[in-house]
């Protein structure tokens, strides 16, 4: 395991909610305000991007576990912006919290869990399970 990646290391990033980002264009509402399933790619994308760096050639992480709450509604146009904080570190398991805000206070807030995987062993097996 790469001895930097460490509880504390953090990540930020700032986006704008646009069309493709809402309610009504993902199918979970019918709202144009930043959806759900949007949050959460851009929670899991920001806690991903807290670690790339510090990750071996080769090596890369998958999420596997989401939980979080959707706190408040931001329209189309608006920033919001993500940050995800690496709480725990169990071998090749890493926790993060995970937090949107807007200009209004917080959008969402959780917890996302990714694993630190092989990418060549991991793709290996997958197409394995695929061809059968």
């Amino acid at each position: 395991m790469n001895q930097k990646i460490v509880p504390g290391l953090s990540f930020k990033q700032s986006k704008e909610v646009t069309k493709e980002d809402t309610a009504s264009r993902y199918g979970s509402g019918f709202l144009n305000v930043f959806a759900t399933p949007a949050m959460v790619a851009l929670m899991e994308y920001t806690s991903l991007m807290a670690v790339q760096k510090y990750l071996e050639p080769g090596f890369g992480t998958v999420g596997t576990n989401v939980n979080i709450s959707h706190l408040a509604a931001t329209p189309e146009g608006k920033i919001v912006e993500c940050k995800a904080t690496l709480k725990e570190v169990n071998g090749n398991s890493l926790v993060f919290n995970v937090a949107v805000t807007d200009e209004e206070g917080k959008v969402g807030e959780g917890t996302h869990t990714r694993y630190i995987i092989d990418e060549e062993r991991f793709m290996k097996k997958f197409l394995q399970y695929k061809v059968k």
